[in-house]
């Protein structure tokens, strides 16, 4: 077992020695808060109360979600191209001749980039954030704890999505296409473009029992509040620990029918 920790590791030591892109996607996070921040602030002035949020608590769900972007990779960035690359040359036949697990293999490097984003990519774009606005950051510690655990369930959420993507290159060969549409859906569906409660009646309601509201709007209701009380947060972190559970098994299906089509290209 000790195996996949040190996978994680490396995944997290990978990603550190790129400075360099490092810093440019530091700095693009914190632009992209300023220009939506004051997007929100326009809003928020129009529409008291949006979503059921005041603007101090829209404005912390803008800048703590700069800080997970990256992390969840939900604009792309994640594993799912590396592993899409290596089905097509058929360098995935090496991967599955490791005494390892093909999924863990996958899942423990994955946490480690998204350890490493976290805190390269996220620290930054948040204390700026907080520098500049009025934020709604809870003093409670029990509170983050609870954020932080939410967190890690959805980066496993993520991570689940994105290996079935991985996986359909067995199918597709090219994953291009698919990942594409899978990011406009991770824009609309997780909370990134807009808190999901500010959509309304039963499209609001389908949308937040979606697996990509597991990845963010949760984690944020959880920082902010909303899910106040022990039996509203463990039903939040039951929610995104049900989604993490079906799309892992889904995962393994999908592994197995795949690996029994591996095709192997140029030779």
């Amino acid at each position: 077992m000790l195996l996949y920790p040190a996978v994680a590791a490396g995944g997290f030591r990978r990603y550190a020695t790129y400075g360099t892109a490092t810093a440019a996607g530091v700095f693009t996070n914190t632009v992209f808060g300023f220009i939506v921040a004051y997007t929100y602030i326009a809003l928020w002035d129009e529409r008291p109360g949006l979503g059921g949020y005041d603007q101090a608590q829209a404005l912390t769900f803008v800048w703590v979600s700069q800080s997970l972007l990256a992390a969840g990779a939900l604009i792309g960035g994640g594993f799912q191209e590396e592993l899409q690359e290596r089905v097509r040359t058929g360098d995935i036949a090496v991967d599955l001749y490791r005494p390892a697990d093909l999924q863990l293999w996958w899942l423990a490097a994955d946490l480690g980039r998204a350890g490493f984003q976290l805190l390269g990519r996220g620290v930054v774009p948040l204390v700026a954030g907080a520098l500049a606005f009025p934020l709604a950051l809870p003093a409670d510690a029990v509170r983050w704890l609870l954020f932080l655990v939410s967190v890690v369930l959805a980066l496993v959420v993520s991570f689940a999505v994105r290996y079935l993507l991985g996986l359909a290159a067995f199918w597709l060969m090219d994953g291009s296409g698919v990942n594409m549409m899978a990011t406009v859906v991770s824009i609309l569906f997780s909370g990134m473009l807009l808190p999901l409660t500010v959509f309304p009646g039963g499209f609001g309601e389908v949308v937040r029992l979606l697996p990509w509201s597991a990845m963010l709007q949760v984690p944020m209701d959880v920082l902010l509040g909303v899910h106040a009380g022990a039996g509203s947060a463990a039903a939040a972190l039951g929610f995104q620990a049900a989604w993490a559970a079906v799309l892992l098994a889904a995962g393994r299906l999908v592994q197995s029918a795949a690996t029994r089509r591996v095709v192997v290209q140029g030779g």
